[in-house]
């Protein structure tokens, strides 16, 4: 009996198999949408034997898993006498009012008490097959992609000041955002979809360090798709067999001019379609029935109509080349959005 009171006594955690879970923390929360909508919890389960991986429980399967352990091993159940009995962690109860994803948040610091304790239990109770069930992860949590493990935060908070190179941005270490982010802190980045981002070194296995519109802090990598990795990163990127270049884009409205740099896999002489240019910046700016613009060598905005008009806008781009200093990796020339009905953003004068 006292033998079994020992908690983590090193001969008995010793014998344990190395795919055991020993620690487990919530990393984020997200929601699933279907014919009953519903957050489920993103937990990352740490192993006796240093792996790490990403499983997804809802509050239900919590509640059916203690149900479980209680039957088995609450030393308060009349019906089920005998050595093998411990005390277990008190789970938060069930909620039946209230907005599900306040609820869900709520319940973080609680379940991840719930689980410490759990997985601080006797040695013997982690042989469990329900406890085991519910840690180990299936085919389908495998499966699933993480957003933004937003709990996940690397243990430093200081901002570096290191900037990328001045010349030949586009050969430095980049990415490309394929999710908007939203920062918590200064630490932290702000990201939208379809920005270039430099890299300046990884964080962690989860997080990067890069600077992007001037700014330097960390991101999720799950939040941005790699186009040229670190040099410390197993991966080259050259010779992939695709080409990135940058394009500089301004959405102009009555509130403001918004400045996006756009990464396009394609080469830098490449001409594109009317066509293609109205459906990327409709896409890249979330608005629709736009008009794409180039500005003249005088500075007047020039509506874009067909293929035609983006032949001439590249080839006075190019003329002008030499007058302004650019990344190799950008095209020499740039869109400006705006509303299809605002004509006022045009030069009035005869």
């Amino acid at each position: 009996m006292s033998l079994r009171r020992q908690i983590r006594d090193e001969s008995d955690f010793d014998q344990l198999p190395h795919n055991i879970p020993i620690s487990a923390t919530i990393a984020d929360i997200e929601e699933k949408k279907g014919f009953i909508d519903y957050f489920r919890f993103v937990i990352e389960v740490k192993t006796k034997g240093g792996s790490k991986y990403l499983i997804y429980r809802r509050y239900s399967e919590f509640f059916n898993l203690h149900q479980i352990l209680e039957s088995k091993y609450s030393p308060e159940n009349p019906e089920k006498p005998g050595p093998n009995t411990c005390t277990l962690p008190t789970l938060p109860g069930k909620i039946y009012i209230g907005n599900k994803q306040e609820i869900a948040e709520n319940r973080i610091p609680e379940l991840n008490t719930y689980m410490k304790r759990l997985l601080g239990l006797p040695t013997w109770l982690l042989l469990d097959e329900a406890l085991r069930m519910f840690f180990y992860q299936t085919d389908q949590d495998s499966q699933q992609r993480p957003q933004a493990l937003r709990r996940l935060r690397p243990p430093t908070r200081k901002v570096k000041t290191v900037k990328p190179p001045k010349k030949d941005m586009f050969s430095s270490p980049r990415a490309e955002v394929i999710f908007d982010f939203r920062g918590n802190g200064k630490a932290e980045l702000n990201l939208k979809r379809g920005e270039v981002i430099f890299l300046l070194r990884r964080v962690n296995v989860d997080w990067l360090e890069g600077t992007v519109n001037n700014q330097t802090g960390i991101f999720p990598e799950s939040f941005v798709k790699i186009i040229k990795p670190l040099p410390e990163s197993d991966s080259e990127g050259e010779g992939g067999g695709y080409t990135y270049s940058c394009l500089r884009c301004f959405l102009l409205t009555p509130s403001g001019v918004e400045a996006r740099d756009v990464c396009v896999q394609e080469d830098l002489t490449s001409q594109p379609s009317h066509k293609e240019l109205l459906a990327r910046m409709s896409d890249v700016f979330k608005v629709d029935d736009i008009a794409l613009n180039y500005r003249d060598p005088e500075g007047d905005l020039i509506r874009i109509l067909d293929d035609e008009d983006v032949q001439l806008m590249i080839k006075e781009a190019r003329g002008q080349q030499g007058n302004v200093k650019r990344p190799v990796n950008q095209f020499p020339w740039e869109l400006h959005v705006t509303m299809a009905s605002d004509l006022s953003v045009y030069s009035s004068e005869d």
